[in-house]
Formats: structure tokens, sequence, C-alpha cells
């Protein structure tokens, strides 16, 4: 074997996630996105303003259930970061953060800040003593970004709950997410019956 495959593999992802020098300002912007939402699009792509590489971390909560799996999950929010059209997605890195403490993810990254958007003083309160607890365990600060007030109402929480009412979610979801979570809430069909005439 020549390698040549292994090495178009390689410059195809160098293309796609361009390396970024050791000095780089990196951030992490952790959540479960389950779903992606408009919302976080909106905080990715303005971190993305502020730090040479965004690295968004998709974690999984061992006490919920999510509707889908890590890797649909990282795989539905690179599908809307490319569908955004937007320059600056081609800075943000997406990935599956390892269980375990938050702060050991960013410092393996080789990242300076946590960044959190927040929708209104709720969530202030409640990202506030992490960050705080972050700081203190490894010197890790966060940044929050108020959340465009047009999608202050916006949770993947709330989506999926108005969503498998059969409400119109889609000016909230990018599109390809939107699609996603429609499938896997549609009913499932149930087995024709194989005994007929008898």
């Amino acid at each position: 074997m020549d390698g040549r495959p292994e090495r178009a593999a390689r410059v195809s992802s160098a293309a796609r996630f361009p390396r970024v020098p050791p000095t780089a300002r990196r951030c992490v912007c952790p959540g479960s996105f389950d779903p992606v939402t408009l919302g976080h699009l909106d905080v990715v792509l303005r971190a993305a303003d502020l730090f040479d590489e965004v690295r968004v971390g998709v974690a999984t909560n061992p006490a919920k259930t999510t509707l889908f799996t890590a890797a649909e999950r990282v795989a539905l929010v690179r599908a809307a970061l490319d569908a955004a059209g937007d320059e600056r997605s081609g800075r943000v890195v997406v990935e599956e953060v390892p269980q375990g403490l938050l702060v050991d993810h960013v410092r393996r990254v080789g990242a300076r800040a946590v960044v959190k958007g927040l929708r209104g003083g709720t969530d202030y309160a409640y990202e506030l003593p992490m960050a705080l607890m972050n700081r203190h365990l490894a010197d890790v600060e966060t940044v929050f970004l108020a959340g465009d007030p047009a999608l202050g109402h916006v949770s993947s929480s709330l989506v999926k709950e108005v969503a498998r009412h059969g409400g119109d979610v889609a000016g909230l979801l990018p599109a390809p997410v939107h699609a996603a979570l429609l499938e896997r809430l549609a009913p499932k069909s149930e087995p024709s019956s194989t005994n007929e005439g008898r």
C-alpha cells in the first residue's frame, strides 16, 4: 500500500478542521445538545468570534435518558454547523466528552475557558456555582454569553415536549435537526397481522 487513501483522509480532515497553533485561544462549549437548537448554534458561532477554536463538548448525564445517542448528537451538531453556511463553523470541532469532570476535558484539549449561553437570571443562578467550582478546581474561567432574546424561550427539553404533542418547532431548530427530531418521534408502525383467513 502506498498510503494514498490515508493521506487523502488526513488532508480532508485538515481542510475541515484547520490546525491552530499551540498558542491558540481555545474554549469548550459543553452541553447535552439533545437536540441542538438555534439557541445553541447562536452561542457556539459567537464564541468563534472570541476564540480561535471552539470545542463543542457533547456530554451525557448518566442520570438522564436522552432521545439521541451521543454519536447521533455529535453528528447532528456537525450537520447543524454545516447547514448554517457560516465561515465560523470551520473553527468549531465537535466531540463527545468522556464522563468525568468537565475541567479535566478542558485541560485535555488545551482550552482556556468554558463558554455558556444564558437565557436569563435562572440560567445564571444555575451556572454560577459550577463556574466558581471550575475556577476553584483548575483555574478554568467561564465566559457567559447573553443568548439571543428572540430565542430566550428555546430549550432542548421544551422543544422535544412541544414536538411530541404535534407543535411546530421548525423555527427553533436547524433544518437537519428538525428532520431528525420528527423522524425519531414518529409513531412506530405496527407489524401487519399474518392471521387473516384463519
